[in-house]
């Protein structure tokens, strides 16, 4: 089983399916093996696969590799995953995807910027600091990670939470009427 092979077949079942082969894993588990794939993709809202993407990508890779002899006689488990926060950005799509996000950049000089992602192009990030906005060219970057955030405020209404609402009355701190 050769990886650049599985590649070669995943890529083309995960394009008709508007996503991208992020990453590909073939590791062994006792007499298994894991295949483990990780794509990326622009999704509904631009940001990302959501999870029905995630769910029909899963069956076409498999289907495709049932399919085909890439995988030989031994069994294997497919996991398919999006990139999720933890993986660093290393395109210029990953960076555009993250648009409105906290990211942590060290630049090759070992500088590090953290900076909500204002823009994002072919060639550099734009990232705001409270007011302050800078650009850096991706070529700088030497290490983008997205920062999570707990209970972040949404821009689109200030007075909501990312978290699901209390139930409680924003006028009665008991939520009494």
């Amino acid at each position: 089983m050769n990886q650049s092979r599985l590649s070669e077949l995943l890529a083309p079942v995960l394009s008709t399916q508007g996503l991208e082969l992020d990453d590909l894993e073939v590791v062994p588990a006792g007499k298994r093996r894991v295949v483990r794939v990780v794509v990326d993709g622009d999704g509904p809202q631009g940001q990302g696969p959501d999870l029905d993407q995630i769910s029909t990508a899963t069956r076409a890779v498999s289907d495709a590799l049932d399919a085909s002899d890439a995988m030989g006689d031994r069994p294997y488990t497919l996991e398919v995953s999006s990139r999720g926060v933890s993986r660093p950005l290393t395109r210029p799509a990953h960076y555009r995807r993250n648009i409105g996000r906290l990211l942590t950049v060290t630049l090759a000089g070992g500088e590090q910027i953290t900076g909500r992602v204002v823009a994002a192009d072919e060639e550099s990030v734009s990232l705001a600091d409270g007011e302050a906005v800078a650009s850096y060219l991706l070529t700088d970057v030497h290490k983008a990670v997205v920062q999570v955030e707990m209970n972040r405020r949404l821009a689109d209404d200030p007075g909501e939470t990312d978290e699901e609402d209390s139930g409680l009355d924003a006028t009665e701190p008991d939520g009494k009427e």
